[in-house]
């Protein structure tokens, strides 16, 4: 996968005219993650904050806050004074929520300034080797043939990988069964028993297991192709063009944080994703370092918000 880290170096500057107050910051600064510790939205959180705390002079603390799929920690940090010293995590996930639910406790958009997109992560189309597929060709033909025969598992009804699935079936045109778990490992368990035939997984999750014979990968779900596996074709590119589902994490502050304050942490964000160390700690799991602009990730996150309105109106999914 390309990354823009490089560009981004490059552009941000030129981003602000006002520069940032001298003495900012000047105490320690509040990341939120609305996750549980020791998940890998807080360790990729966590590589980001030390390096960017070494950058700026100043500890980054991370605040776990899970709950409400991301919402209890959001709500804090949207209710937070703008003045630079929060940020929160935000991950792709977070841009399902608002389609899902009536009345999501804040925007976004109108209530946070983005800061930057630090990561993307590709999902795989994964399949069991009895599938009669080695190419999405291939499983579009098996499943057109016998329509609602084959499966594809997901971490919960409204997760991410569940809605991956029901945009596949779209842009396919193809049908078939979408069976719930609570948990994408639950899933892969039943995918190596062979009680469902597929599931978007992400790569760390199932590489042993490709290598070992017991599953077997289709394509990656993302536009581009992925660094960790780059001869395993995208499912755009095998015959369903438009196809783009990844999981990502980005940074963003309260709204009406001082524009210059924002750009600062951007262009730490990016350095921070530069370091060797937090390359390693993403190439780990598949992860791709990004970094784009408070203005490319306010873009991205509102064609995000588009896309899975979208798909989740013609379909009629529900939250569990």
């Amino acid at each position: 996968m390309k990354t823009v880290v490089g560009s981004l170096i490059v552009a941000l500057p030129s981003l602000c005219a006002v520069a940032a107050p001298a003495d900012y910051p000047n105490r320690p600064i509040r990341f939120i993650v609305p996750l549980t510790a020791g998940a890998g939205s807080d360790t990729t959180a966590r590589a980001v904050a030390q390096k960017l705390g070494d950058n700026l002079g100043h500890q980054v603390v991370v605040d776990n806050r899970p709950g409400a799929s991301g919402n209890i920690g959001l709500e804090l940090a949207a209710k937070s004074p703008p003045d630079g010293y929060t940020i929160v995590l935000v991950s792709a996930s977070n841009t399902v929520n608002p389609a899902l639910y009536k009345k999501p406790p804040f925007d976004l958009v109108r209530d946070f300034a983005a800061v930057s997109q630090m990561t993307a992560q590709p999902y795989c189309l994964t399949v069991h080797v009895s599938v009669p597929a080695k190419t999405i060709r291939e499983l579009i033909d098996v499943a057109r043939a016998k329509p609602n025969t084959l499966t594809y598992g997901s971490s919960g009804s409204g997760g991410l990988s569940h809605l991956a699935g029901a945009l596949f079936a779209q842009l396919a045109k193809i049908e078939w069964i979408h069976v719930p778990y609570k948990g994408g490992a639950a899933g892969i368990n039943d995918l190596l028993g062979g009680q469902i035939n597929s599931q978007f997984t992400t790569i760390i999750g199932t590489v042993q297991h490709v290598k070992a014979g017991r599953l077997r990968w289709l394509a990656i779900s993302t536009a581009q192709r992925s660094r960790a596996i780059p001869d395993v074709a995208t499912i755009a590119e095998s015959g369903v063009p438009g196809f783009d589902v990844g999981g990502w994490y980005g940074v963003l502050a309260p709204a009406k944080t001082p524009p210059a304050i924002v750009t600062l942490l951007s262009r730490e964000i990016v350095n921070a994703l530069k370091s060797p160390e937090v390359g390693e700690r993403f190439a780990a799991d598949g992860s791709e370092p990004l970094g784009r602009t408070p203005d490319d990730f306010t873009a991205y996150i509102k064609s995000e918000l588009a896309k899975w309105a979208r798909v989740v109106k013609k379909t009629g999914i529900k939250a569990e």
